[in-house]
């Protein structure tokens, strides 16, 4: 019995490319298939969930919006992964920054993920699970970014949350202490899915925002601009 199309994606088998790069909004996946992308062709769109496939340099890739949030990326992830013969995965979306040598517009590389999330719990570890990225996806992005000369960029830990809106006056003080360098709320579950179903994972961010100084870029500079990170994926796709 055919497991496609999915609750969630209506893509017929094939329709996606082996690599999938996933902004959390839908315009922004539009802005970078009609931007970077030949022949973009629309092979989903259920809940205005834009995914497209065209050709970057010849080669065949893909980019579909994952949403905000964790819940939200495990489950376009964990379909494209377990239904669709994903065999990567690159978010390319925005993160505060923490660490203060982080200004507007660099870029981050999540060399792993922690997390205020429960996502983990459904694997019934008998411990702690550290969700890192792919190390060969890793090392392609940081020889990109190399290659490109003038971005600049950090490599290292990031942490993904549940809470936007945060209660707590401290959570981003004790981050901080243990040398995380941004924030934001999809990589550690991407990361999760990728271990769980044998695949590769990358989170390439660009800084939105600073924690630290409380700068701040708008809904359209964040949807249309933040290009290294897109070209960056895009070379290692």
């Amino acid at each position: 019995m055919s497991t496609t199309p999915t609750p969630h994606i209506s893509a017929n088998p094939g329709d996606f490319a082996k690599t999938v790069l996933m902004p959390g909004d839908p315009l922004r996946a539009k802005y970078i298939a009609e931007t970077y992308l030949e022949d973009a062709v629309l092979v989903n769109n259920v809940r205005g969930v834009n995914g497209y496939t065209g050709t970057y340099h010849g080669k065949k890739v893909s980019v579909m919006a994952s949403g905000m949030g964790m819940p939200s990326m495990g489950i376009y992830s964990y379909e494209l992964f377990k239904f669709y013969d994903v065999d990567n995965i690159i978010r390319i979306g925005t993160a505060g920054a923490m660490h203060p040598d982080l200004k507007i517009r660099d870029v981050v590389i999540g060399m792993g993920a922690c997390t205020d999330s429960n996502f983990a719990a459904q694997y019934r570890l008998p411990g702690t699970f550290a969700p890192i990225a792919s190390y060969e996806l890793l090392q392609k992005a940081v020889d990109a970014v190399k290659a490109m000369g003038s971005v600049r960029y950090k490599v290292g830990n990031i942490v993904s949350s549940d809470v936007f809106y945060s209660d707590n006056p401290d959570a981003m003080a004790a981050w901080q202490k243990m040398g995380v360098l941004a924030c934001e709320m999809e990589a550690a579950g991407l990361y999760m899915n990728a271990a769980r179903t044998g695949k590769n994972a990358l989170a390439i961010c660009t800084i939105s925002d600073s924690l630290v100084t409380g700068e701040v870029t708008t809904s359209e500079e964040r949807q249309s601009s933040f290009h290294d990170m897109m070209k960056i994926a895009l070379e290692i796709a």
